[in-house]
């Protein structure tokens, strides 16, 4: 008897834009801060969704270690 299984398929297709703004609400709402690691947001992103977040991630070569920062970039303040 032969298994064939499928690839594991994501129904939540997260682009890093999305996982940026939803990273800027948070921030902005004092839950997190730009210096704890990418690895902290999966505090606040369920488990069957952090999977599609990870492999984003990953792909655009960011290690969950990183600070939250790294993955922001720059940012420009109007009242500075």
């Amino acid at each position: 008897m032969t298994t064939y299984t499928l690839p594991p398929t994501y129904s939540y297709g997260y682009t890093l834009d999305f996982i940026r703004d939803e990273i800027r609400a948070l921030l902005e709402r004092g839950t997190i801060s730009r210096h704890q690691p990418i690895y902290s947001l999966a505090n606040y992103i369920p488990p069957r969704e952090w999977l599609s977040v990870e492999k984003q991630l990953e792909e655009k070569d960011f290690l969950l270690r990183d600070r939250i920062g790294d993955l922001l970039g720059a940012e420009n303040w109007d009242n500075d």
